[in-house]
């Protein structure tokens, strides 16, 4: 009989205040497990740009801190194959002391990413040998905007198996960051899987869930809980396994936990803040009824940044003033701190009417709706301001005050969230949609500031 611990993160999403118990509870399971071995994953997004000193550091801080961790393997998210640029991901693990398993994102060139390894193998001390497969959800519209190719699951998931199946291996574990439906779907049509450690949907299994013989685990998001798997096999073969999560509110604190936490706040906060952008004449205000509204620059900057007739933003994106003065890095993170990309859209003008028409409609409703993911990293959608659309109260719509002229085409200045959110159908449907990638929209509007308002 032989016994296989493994203790699984993923979804963390930098929320580094749930880190040292976390660390604690890594450790103390390693040390006090009397398992024949031990396993330690990741399963992706476990950084995400909103924490300052992931922002600072290019998420190299991150990667330090699971390092120390003892990782045997990790996949990738979407935040980290989305949140950086293509240089960036390339190089994000360089120093790491894991492997990267990720079998479905190429270059351009057909070659696997360099920074990653199609699968793992891990022999245990009894001669099971143990075959680890890893897989990123498969974003087909905005990876290629990275200069990446991603591959979809359905061409690389039975290549892989079949690699499995060549290699002898004895157990399959999938580190997932695909979601729960997918993952669901992979143990319905691929049984030989043994278990699948999921991520992607936040979605928590306090007890796991059996799927067709196949185990699924998943422990939620941002550090809020820790799994743990336990295998038990007979001659190389699986004949019991049993998943449950820790949630770590529960876990002890220490007095040095809230110093390390702060430290790493701190520490991103003064690098950002070390980078100077620009100097503004006056506050730029997060009320758009002040003097001089916020978004109203915002809007000017992705207008002129996405070269388009006009632009709509929404006022909730927009978390907190910036005061007359030097504007840095800091500033701009912590006012616009979203995943989200500024997106050229193109329109003829009866479909302009179309989308003016839905965003009308849905106006009262989105002024205080509590948004959440999609790269949104605020509380409200807020209200929508447009620049350079009017409409009057028989619903005419003017582009820069010439009435719409309905088989013209229009270029609008919008953004990736506004075709991710449920919204605006018109924007996914008919719409000519360049997201434009890398930038952020903070890094958009820092380029704008040091452009219009240069440091004195």
């Amino acid at each position: 009989m032989q016994t296989i611990k493994i203790v699984h993160t993923n979804d963390l999403h930098s929320h580094f205040e749930n880190f040292p118990k976390i660390s604690r509870f890594i450790k103390k399971s390693r040390k006090n497990s009397k398992a024949d071995e031990f396993l330690l994953f990741d399963i992706g997004d476990a950084m995400d740009r909103a924490h300052p000193l992931t922002e600072a550091t290019d998420g190299q801080a991150n990667i330090e801190w699971m390092n120390r961790q003892k990782y045997d393997a990790a996949t990738i998210g979407n935040n980290e194959g989305l949140g950086n640029s293509h240089k960036q991901l390339e190089h994000l693990y360089d120093q790491a002391n894991f492997p990267v398993i990720l079998g479905n994102l190429y270059e351009k060139n057909g070659e696997l990413a360099s920074f990653a390894k199609p699968y793992k193998i891990i022999t245990t001390k009894k001669g099971t040998k143990i075959g680890v497969l890893g897989f990123t959800a498969p974003y087909i519209l905005t990876y290629p905007l990275m200069g990446w190719d991603i591959h979809l699951m359905q061409t690389e998931v039975p290549k892989a198996l079949d690699e499995m199946k060549k290699l002898k291996c004895d157990v399959i574990i999938l580190l997932s960051h695909l979601g729960v439906s997918m993952d669901r779907l992979l143990a319905k049509e691929y049984p030989q899987i043994d278990l699948i450690i999921g991520a992607h949907t936040h979605h928590l299994f306090p007890k796991g869930e059996m799927d067709n013989g196949v185990l699924l685990a998943a422990a939620g998001k941002w550090g809020r809980y820790v799994g743990t798997i336990d295998l038990k096999l007979d001659k190389g073969q699986i004949v019991d396994k049993q998943a449950y999560t820790t949630a770590t509110a529960e876990l002890k604190a220490k007095k040095k936990d809230q110093v390390w936490i702060d430290a790493r706040q701190d520490e991103g906060n003064q690098i950002l803040d070390d980078e100077k952008v620009g100097q503004i004449p006056y506050t730029l205000s997060i009320d758009i009824d002040s003097e001089h509204p916020f978004i109203n620059e915002a809007l000017k900057a992705v207008q002129e940044y996405a070269d388009a007739d006009a632009a709509v933003l929404s006022s909730g994106l927009f978390l907190q003033d910036l005061n007359k003065g030097i504007v840095t890095e800091k500033d701009l993170h912590e006012a616009l701190p979203h995943a989200i990309h500024v997106m050229q859209t193109t329109l003829t003008g009866d479909n302009v009417w179309r989308l003016v028409m839905e965003m009308e409609k849905n106006r009262a409703f989105l002024r205080r709706h509590l948004q959440k993911g999609m790269g949104f990293r605020g509380k409200i959608f807020g209200e929508l301001v447009y620049r350079g659309i009017q409409v009057d109260s028989k619903r005419n719509v003017y582009i820069n005050g010439q009435e719409l002229q309905m088989d013209k085409q229009y270029k609008l200045a919008l953004l990736d969230h506004y075709l991710f959110v449920p919204f605006f159908p018109t924007i996914e449907i008919v719409g000519d949609n360049q997201i434009m990638y890398p930038k952020f929209i903070r890094n958009v509007f820092s380029d704008y500031l040091k452009d219009k308002y240069p440091l004195r």
